[in-house]
């Protein structure tokens, strides 16, 4: 017959397990609320980041509601308390004066370093891939998650420089960079100024809430988040705080649709048109 291919079909390999073992609360020094994917394939993790004066167990909730296909979540509490409460109220770094003022520029570092030992956790021993792991952050918690999404970077970038050969060694295996899969940061802007050789290619999106929310991020805020990252996606949409209708979780939910990975199930065959049998 004209126009006729020859088609070969091969048994799909995929070399991560589907279903990956749960963190353990040896390795993250933080209460956390874990759940594995409803469909029973562990493709993505979403890890969730609370905002000021919050625990983890809303977002644990809020992660198991989400449904999301092939997807576990992760929701982790902030490592402070809030000191002078009576309730169970956290923060991810130092956020107060003396006086109870909020900080203009707080200190994150402690926060990032916590978050270096969960990820460390989940791909040395969970056998998660960096680009499967999300994370979805309210205020505080998304200027978390951007500021480490940043942080991974930079020490990738830093591992590819140290394995650039020498003239020398021109046989040495150079490092490509990897970068988280995604970040969505609710109201949370970044607490420093990018400074990269490369911006980093996890794509975010940052929805916003304009004025006068008292969750309004300050003004150049999105200019900062292209100044660190490749693909910013903007969200503007009144009101205050966290999404809560199906219209304003829509451009979230879209956002994920295009950046969570999807795997092919065992037992599927790969079709390929125009190569021969082997």
């Amino acid at each position: 017959m004209p126009d006729e291919k020859e088609i070969t079909i091969r048994e799909s390999t995929n070399t991560v397990p589907r279903v990956k073992p749960p963190p353990k609360s040896s390795a993250i020094p933080v209460p956390f609320v874990y759940h594995p994917s409803d469909d029973g394939t562990d493709e993505n993790l979403l890890i969730l980041l609370h905002g000021l004066g919050d625990t983890q167990i809303p977002f644990g909730k809020l992660g198991r509601q989400l449904h999301l296909p092939q997807t576990a979540t992760l929701a982790l509490r902030a490592p402070e308390k809030i000191p002078f409460l009576y309730e169970e109220a956290y923060q991810w770094y130092t956020s107060f004066d003396p006086l109870g003022e909020l900080l203009e520029r707080p200190n994150p570092t402690p926060a990032l370093e916590l978050m270096t030992r969960v990820v460390d956790h989940l791909i040395q021993d969970c056998s998660w891939q960096p680009h499967r792991i999300h994370f979805f952050g309210f205020a505080q918690g998304g200027s978390v998650a951007a500021e480490f999404a940043l942080k991974f970077w930079r020490s990738e970038l830093s591992l590819q420089q140290k394995s650039l050969p020498a003239p020398s060694r021109a046989d040495v295996e150079q490092h490509n960079p990897r970068a988280l899969g995604s970040i969505v940061s609710v109201c949370g802007p970044l607490l420093s100024y990018p400074t990269l050789q490369k911006p980093c290619t996890s794509p975010i999106l940052v929805f916003c809430r304009p004025p006068p929310a008292d969750s309004a991020m300050k003004p150049g805020a999105i200019t900062e988040f292209k100044k660190g990252f490749m693909r910013v996606e903007e969200v503007n949409m009144k009101g205050e705080g966290m999404p809560r209708s199906k219209e304003e979780w829509e451009p979230i939910m879209r956002f994920w649709s295009e950046n969570l990975g999807r795997r092919q199930m065992d037992g599927l065959y790969e079709v390929m048109a125009g190569m021969a049998s082997p």
